[in-house]
This record gives C-alpha cells, sequence and structure tokens, in this order.
C-alpha cells in the first residue's frame, strides 16, 4: 500500500471494511518511546472497541518528542494525526519529523489528539498503530474542598459540594466515537450495609470517573466524612491530592424486614416464600425490622384493604409478635422515619389470609395395637381459635380433656388402655369467622385385644 493512499486507507479502516492481507494485526503494545519528559508518559490501555493501542497521558508537552522505531531501517513511516471525526478525517504531518536509520521521530506534539504511525516494509506489508494523546497539564486534577450539601440531599441520595478541578477527559476512536478516560478518583467514606437481619458499618470506597460540582451517592445510614483522592496519573507520579469533608450526619433511613411464621403442627418458625402468609387461624406472626440509625419512628401497620385506607392495628414497635384469629385478609406493613420525619421508608405490604373454619371428628380408633395407623383420636379443623373438648365413658366419667385442637386422646385413662367399646366426646369451639360449634358423639374404639 502506497504512502500517498492513506487517506483511502484510513477511510476503508473507519467504515469497517476488512483490509488487504498484506496488512498485519494491530498488537497491544506501542512502539514509541518518550523524551523530554518532565514526568513518565502513563500508558492506558484502551478498550479494543476504539480500535486504539493505547492512550498515552503525559504532564506537558513542551519540548516532548515521540520516536517510533520500525522494523528495519528499509522501511518507510508515515505520521498522521486526527481530530474528533476520527481516523477517516487525519491529516499527514510534514514537518517535525525526523529519521535516523530505522528511528522516526516526530517533535511537533498536539495535545489531546490523535495519532497514526504506519509502517511500510520494503516487501510491500503494512503495520499500523492508534494511540491518543492526553496533555495531562490541561486537565490537572486539584482539590480545594468537599462538603455534604444538606440542602441538595434527599432521602434516596446524598449529595457532596465538591470545589476543585477533575473534568471529564475525553478521547476519540478511530470511527470518532467520545470516550471517557476513567481518572479513578477514590472517593472513601463509612456506611451502614445490609446483612442478614442486620446493619454493620463498613468502609466503602468508590471509583469516580471524573467530578464536577455536585457528587451524587446512594443514601448514606450513619456518620461519616468523605474523603476524595485523586487521581490515577498523580498517583503513579507519587503526587495524589486528596481532601476531607466535615461529618454528615444521616437523615436518610432504612429497615431490614424479618417476617416468621409459626407452624402449628411442627411448633417451628419459618420466613414465608415471599409476602403472602396465613392458613389455619390461629396465626402466630413475629414481626422484626432492624432500623439504620436515623431512624426513630417505628410502626407495623395493618388494614382491611390494601391501600391501607383505614388502618385496623398500630403497633409502635420495631420488634413485636401478633396472633391473627379472624378469617379473611388482612394486609400488613412497616413504616420508619427519622425524627424531623423529613425521610420516611415502608416496607413490602405483606397479605395474611385466613380460612374459614371447619370441625370434624372422627367416630372410632384402635389406640392399643400400637401399629402406627390411627392410634389416637384426633379431630381435623382450619381456623379454630378457641376448643375445648371432653370425652367420657358410657356412666358419665370425665376420662379425658384438652384445649388444643392439634392434640388428641390416646386412649388412655389414668394411663392405662381403657377396653373396646362406644365412648363420648363433647366439644364446643370458635372459629376465626366466629362460627359457634357445639358437638357431641360417640367414639368406638376397636381393633384390639
Amino acid at each position: 500500500m502506497a504512502i500517498q493512499n492513506l487517506k483511502y486507507f484510513f477511510a476503508v479502516v473507519a467504515a469497517g471494511v476488512a483490509l488487504a492481507a498484506s496488512v498485519e494485526a494491530r498488537g497491544g503494545s506501542l512502539p514509541v518511546e518518550w523524551s523530554g519528559l518532565s514526568r513518565s508518559a502513563i500508558s492506558v490501555e484502551a478498550p479494543s472497541s476504539t480500535g486504539l493501542d493505547a492512550v498515552v497521558v503525559i504532564d506537558g508537552l513542551s519540548g516532548v518528542t515521540a520516536t517510533f522505531t520500525a522494523s528495519s531501517a528499509s522501511s518507510t513511516v508515515a505520521w498522521q494525526s486526527y481530530d474528533s471525526r476520527g481516523g477517516g478525517y487525519a491529516e499527514t504531518i510534514t514537518s517535525g519529523i525526523s529519521r535516523d536509520g530505522a528511528q522516526w521521530t516526530l517533535s511537533t506534539l498536539s495535545p489531546d489528539t490523535g495519532y497514526i504511525i504506519q509502517e511500510v516494509t520494503s516487501e510491500g506489508s503494512v503495520k499500523t498503530y492508534y494511540f491518543w494523546l492526553v496533555d495531562y497539564s490541561l486537565h490537572r486534577y486539584s482539590a480545594t474542598s468537599l462538603e455534604p450539601d444538606t440542602e441538595d440531599s434527599g432521602c434516596s441520595e446524598t449529595a457532596l459540594l465538591f470545589d476543585g478541578s477533575a473534568d471529564a477527559i475525553i478521547y476519540y476512536s478511530i470511527t470518532g466515537r467520545a470516550v471517557t478516560l476513567d481518572r479513578e478518583l477514590e472517593l472513601s467514606y463509612t456506611n451502614q450495609v445490609e446483612g442478614e437481619n442486620a446493619w454493620s458499618t463498613e468502609q466503602i470506597t468508590k471509583s469516580l470517573e471524573s467530578a464536577s460540582t455536585y457528587i451524587y451517592l446512594d443514601p448514606v445510614y450513619c456518620s461519616t466524612s468523605f474523603t476524595l483522592e485523586g487521581d490515577r496519573f498523580l498517583r503513579e507520579w507519587g503526587q495524589a491530592v486528596s481532601v476531607t469533608s466535615s461529618t454528615l450526619q444521616p437523615t436518610a433511613v432504612s429497615a431490614i424486614i424479618e417476617i416468621l411464621q409459626l407452624d402449628a403442627d411442627t411448633g417451628e418458625t419459618t420466613a414465608p416464600d415471599g409476602t403472602e402468609l396465613g392458613g389455619s387461624a390461629p396465626v402466630d406472626v413475629t414481626m422484626n425490622a432492624y432500623l439504620t440509625d436515623a431512624a426513630i419512628y417505628a410502626e407495623w401497620q395493618m388494614s382491611d384493604d390494601y391501600d391501607f385506607t383505614d388502618y385496623t392495628i398500630r403497633i409502635n414497635e420495631a420488634q413485636t409478635a401478633f396472633t391473627f384469629r379472624t378469617a379473611g385478609t388482612t394486609y400488613l406493613r412497616f413504616v420508619t422515619a427519622n425524627a424531623e420525619g423529613s425521610c420516611e421508608w415502608m416496607s413490602d405490604t405483606y397479605i395474611i389470609s385466613i380460612g374459614e373454619s371447619y370441625l370434624r371428628c372422627p367416630n372410632a380408633f384402635s389406640p392399643a395395637d400400637q401399629n402406627g395407623v390411627n392410634d389416637e383420636w384426633k379431630v381435623s379443623y382450619q381456623s379454630i381459635v378457641e376448643f375445648e373438648c371432653h370425652i367420657f365413658n358410657r356412666w358419665g366419667v370425665k376420662l379425658y380433656s384438652f384445649t388444643d385442637p392439634a392434640l388428641g386422646w390416646d386412649g388412655k385413662y389414668k394411663g392405662k388402655y381403657v377396653g373396646p367399646g362406644v365412648y363420648y366426646y363433647v366439644i364446643k369451639a370458635r372459629g376465626a369467622d366466629d362460627r359457634a360449634y357445639n358437638l357431641s358423639g360417640d367414639i368406638n374404639i376397636i381393633g384390639y385385644k
């Protein structure tokens, strides 16, 4: 490819058209040496999508030269520069270039400019290198002050007011796409972080590409100061600059919610899968809210409608328990706020559904054979909130009484199994739907000798 055809060559690259087979693939390294530097040149790897071998950062270009070493002294080298329009609009550099054998030196460097170096060997193969040159002296990081901005901070974010210079450093890809060069500013502070049913205070470090007058963060839940240090280039040159704010007193609030339902059959408490609870009354629910530092007001709210137009119950405790006894649907949520009431946090809405009641009694069982089948006389029930059962023999002697419908009679009286025959039960109960049960009937003990 001849040197005079370079403009066509770069237009093809910018359009994304495949190059001829004689053109070698671009490498990841940039064979350029710098001289006349006040500080070392920093080469930053550019994303492959930019088409660049590197972004080179130099602190001031006065007296700086760039030397490209070709693969052989017989190669011909051309330098081009491009601006925000991309490589398709590159201009060949005709002045400020000197040659010493295989070394080609450019002494007329321009700040914040893209460069293309093309080497054509004596055999006709082509090697091409692309890089963007940043003059850091035009973007030097400085920091005068950093302060929490209480007026601009809200319940969902924290604002910091920054006085300094940390503008976004922009470079351009081969196709003219603007890309931000990450300054890697380090903002450090402490915050409360959500764990499993607890908040822990941790040191947070965030990396910022750049910084303007306002820096916005997620809500901060504890007292803390903020330190901004930068940037990556000054750090590498051993001259990092940092600034620390005064202490922020938090106003944002949040909570971790733990809901546990008691399993009446196993006696174990389990967390619901989602926001739906309930079943057969009575339903015992433990409600725990774990609060951030600024959360002062705490209330569990219950309502018969999803929109909480009216409240049926309000409990001003973060940790509490409640037994749901009434058939139907109850909606539950937790609300917390700071002392001023300027920030409020609300949980998801939990739905507790209690089914209609029923109570059924078996008429026979065989306790003494102990075969694991029908060994105990037990009622079948749902949503029974009051219960009383008495069992008698045919002479009216009370053999057993119990008040928990989950229990039953094992067929014993004074520690011994009673004989086969007919016995009698009397039950008085009430359902969660306020249905009254007054039941009596026979119990036949059968099946053993």
